[in-house]
């Protein structure tokens, strides 16, 4: 079986102080769903707001929550430092997104189904390679392992998954952010829907929500 997440870096919180964060070590991976805390869901935006943080003119540091998401929200687009974690509980194999991968590209794993490799970060280097109705996934270049295996067609059913629990991320950013920064709370969640390409309808699965 495999378990396919859209995942975020944890953030270094250690001198963060806007909104109460979960406990996390950082420079981790954390999944995004509805099935967070609110206490992750501040964790993530965290880690958006220090990522895309644009400092003004005096390069002064933010000063309270509504300025830390102001800023997040100034940025040309938002940089989402993570990607898809698969793992496959048959083999127990686990394939990580790679340095400098960005959760905003999921969608580029559609090109998968037309003989395309996404860019999976470095350091690790994921490496990805097509077969015969299959593509293979190792956690680095040099990895000699097994590799995790998808059929190419089970692809669009994957990544319906993985934009439902964005979805769910979504929703819960917009409970958060009515509570913590409700003059912003809008904006934010539609910049984040929109960056994160997250509502747009994906090809073969007609925009459908599951029940």
């Amino acid at each position: 079986m495999l378990i396919v997440n859209a995942v975020l870096e944890t953030p270094d919180t250690a001198d963060f102080s806007f909104w109460p964060v979960a406990d996390l070590p950082p420079y981790r991976f954390m999944p995004l769903s509805g099935g967070m805390s609110l206490l992750e869901v501040g964790s993530a935006l965290a880690m958006l707001a220090q990522y895309n943080s644009r400092a003004g003119d005096d390069d002064r540091p933010s000063t309270d929550a509504d300025e830390a998401v102001r800023r997040l929200l100034e940025s040309d687009k938002v940089i989402a430092p993570g990607g898809l974690h698969i793992h496959d509980t048959r083999t127990d194999v686990t394939v990580r997104p790679g340095c400098c991968c960005g959760l905003e590209d999921w969608r580029e794993w559609l090109a998968v189904t037309d003989g395309e490799t996404p860019w999976l970060g470095h350091d690790p280097s994921p490496r990805l390679e097509h077969a015969d109705g299959v593509v293979r996934l190792w956690n680095d270049q040099e990895d000699s392992g097994p590799p995790v295996e998808i059929v190419v067609g089970d692809l669009p059913g994957i990544l319906h998954t993985v934009q439902e629990g964005l979805r769910g991320f979504l929703s819960l950013t917009e409970r958060w952010a009515a509570h913590r920064v409700p003059a912003l709370a809008e904006d934010l969640t539609a910049r984040l829907d929109e960056d994160l390409a997250v509502s747009a309808p994906l090809p073969g699965t007609s925009g459908r929500r599951t029940p």
